[in-house]
């Protein structure tokens, strides 16, 4: 029987307020966040997470005190697991977490992985959308880490993959028709912004972005109004536009009620259960944008899950690090991990 490793990628997020500053160290210490020599970048890492560390943790506490993200991700990997032993019984998979920023690390998960001694290893982001300061980082972490045996192969991205957008297009439905099916809605795709200067340099974030939303907005002729923007901006660099705070806005403007949808994000955390549910919900009533809806992240909807499935069994006979999906990043985006064969990861 062959055995397969999946090691599914995700940023992680603090379990208890106490670690919500070492969470943000390490997150800043990474030099796909800050891209400054070590003895500049750790200690700078250090001071902003002090600084933040109040906020975050008051951001945490409304969501019980932790991130969900760690469970969100668990109750995925166990259903990719079951899904490709139904699909494939000849075949031994297990499916393992490693987290960038807060446990499970790469380091405890490579060896959990190389216990296994798998024949074969898939590496699967939970990022559908490329990044260098994802995917890219993840890969570069579990590549300086897993020294066990198999064959590894990598899933670099899917951002039109097809159970991706209609998991995320049902989600958007659910919500619409859970809000009584108003008429005269924007729909609004959040992701996660980046600093314009990473897009610059060849990232293709952006434009695998706009790829999802205009693929999610393909199934949903019912609400023909829709635009991407970009939320959680930090620091005083110029990020990408337009911002979520400046549609919701727009939005008031037209006289437009907002169904929005976490375009970037496949699991519920303090980006979703927060900011969106919070602090931009309190932007919109305040504006006078009614209604304002959200529809939920993919999680462990069986859509979303035979994507992960089907993007496991695609990269299987391949080599090195490949996109799922109908989906080739132009030339421009030097960045791309698929597009160089993986020397931006």
């Amino acid at each position: 029987m062959t055995r397969v490793a999946v090691v599914l990628f995700n940023l992680g997020g603090p379990d208890s307020l106490a670690a919500v500053r070492p969470f943000l160290a390490n997150l800043f210490r990474d030099p796909a966040i800050i891209g400054l020599p070590t003895l500049i970048r750790h200690p700078l890492a250090g001071l902003i997470a002090s600084r933040r560390e109040k906020l975050a943790q008051a951001n945490y506490a409304i969501m019980g005190g932790r991130s969900p993200l760690l469970e969100e991700t668990q109750a995925q990997a166990n259903a990719l697991e079951a899904e490709l032993r139904s699909r494939a019984p000849e075949i031994e998979a297990r499916v393992f977490i490693a987290m960038r920023y807060w446990h499970p690390f790469a380091r405890e998960t490579a060896r959990a992985v190389a216990q296994f001694a798998p024949d074969e290893v898939v590496l699967l982001p939970l990022y559908p959308q490329f990044s260098t300061t994802t995917t890219g980082s993840s890969l570069a972490d579990w590549m300086r880490t897993y020294k066990g045996v198999g064959r590894t192969r990598t899933v670099g991205c899917y951002p039109t993959a097809p159970g991706l957008v209609q998991a995320v297009a049902e989600q958007i439905r659910k919500a619409w028709e859970a809000g009584g099916r108003p008429d005269g809605l924007r729909l609004l795709f959040s992701a996660h912004g980046l600093p314009q200067n990473v897009v610059d340099r060849g990232d293709p974030y952006r434009a695998q972005i706009e790829a999802t939303a205009a693929a999610v907005a393909a199934l949903l002729p019912e609400l023909p109004d829709w635009r991407v923007s970009f939320q959680s901006r930090v620091g005083p660099l110029k990020w990408l536009e337009p911002s979520t705070e400046t549609e919701i806005r727009r939005a008031a403007e037209d006289g437009k009620g907002v169904i929005i949808s976490p375009i970037a994000f496949v699991s519920e955390h303090v980006e979703t259960l927060v900011e969106l549910d919070h602090e931009y919900a309190a932007l919109a009533a305040e504006a006078g944008v009614a209604p304002y809806l959200r529809a939920r992240t993919p999680g462990t909807t069986p859509a979303f899950i035979g994507a992960l499935a089907d993007a496991v069994q695609d990269a299987l006979p391949q080599d090195g690090v490949r996109p799922f999906g109908p989906w080739l990043c132009p030339a421009a985006h030097g960045k791309c991990a698929c597009r160089d064969g993986g020397k931006a990861a």
